[in-house]
């Protein structure tokens, strides 16, 4: 496929997982032979049509900041596709654990199945918890949907309670809608609450908050993502581990490149 219609492909998916999508984005980006400047535009472009897609953004930035973009686009592409953060989240969850989700969690949902041997409560969020608990059955994961009025007994049976974010930054975590009510449930209980980040999903602060001004708007009651209070978080869950510094847990993993923030003019 030629670089340019992978782009468009890119740009025009719907309902594709972020990490696959940013697989193929930097294929596509790797492949792209030209300046920087058309470079800058389709990384722009790119994160306009998947504002929600914190990795889109992290690849955007890894790359305009690379002295070699072309290998850069390759060595992201290579670094999504083997995401060691499942496999270090699952070496963290502790034996035999029950463990609530919402929604359908990638990474967290990544590293359960691999540990395998943990119980698993499914909070639904936008109708996504009925295929994730097909796809534990499928893994044999012992899993059961949670009714939302019954949330509460849940979490305080649960060992803890794993939130994936979609963008994070030490003062703002974005995560799936109904991530609120479940972190906040947990707290009063004193059951630990894991945000779970994939790679990519930390990000600066400028690019958080561009991405809730683009999703967080609209019919308040139809929004895809909730602005999950850094304070409801016990738990940062990362590739580098398992942290209760909270902080420290969500610095960046990229710099901050404005151009990714300016609106393309076509």
């Amino acid at each position: 496929m030629h670089p340019i219609e992978h782009l468009r492909y890119v740009a025009r998916a719907r309902g594709v997982d972020p990490t696959e999508l940013t697989r193929e984005a930097a294929a596509a980006l790797g492949s792209l032979r030209g300046e920087h400047r058309d470079l800058v535009i389709a990384c722009r472009r790119i994160v306009e049509r998947h504002p929600e897609a914190g990795p889109l953004w992290w690849m955007g930035a890894e790359i305009l900041v690379a002295d070699d973009a072309g290998r850069a686009a390759w060595e992201l592409a290579d670094r999504v596709a083997d995401d060691r953060t499942p496999r270090i989240i699952a070496a963290a969850i502790p034996d035999e654990a029950t463990v609530v989700t919402i929604g359908w969690p990638p990474t967290a949902g990544a590293a359960l199945m691999r540990r395998g041997d943990a119980r698993v409560w499914c909070v639904d969020s936008r109708h996504e918890a009925s295929s994730f608990l097909q796809r534990l059955e499928r893994s044999d994961v012992e899993c059961d949907p949670v009714p939302a009025e019954s949330m509460a007994r849940a979490i305080a049976g649960a060992d803890l309670v794993m939130i994936d974010g979609v963008a994070a930054c030490p003062g703002r975590v974005l995560a799936p809608v109904g991530s609120h009510v479940l972190a906040a449930v947990a707290k009063s209980i004193g059951v630990p609450v894991w945000l779970t980040l994939g790679i990519g999903r930390r990000l600066p602060v400028e690019y958080v908050d561009a991405i809730a001004e683009r999703v967080l708007c609209g019919d308040p009651w139809d929004l895809d993502l909730d602005d999950l209070p850094v304070g409801l978080v016990t738990h940062v869950a990362s590739a580098d581990g398992l942290t209760d510094d909270v902080a420290t847990g969500l610095r960046p993993e990229c710099r901050f490149v404005p151009e990714l923030l300016r609106t393309s003019a076509i």
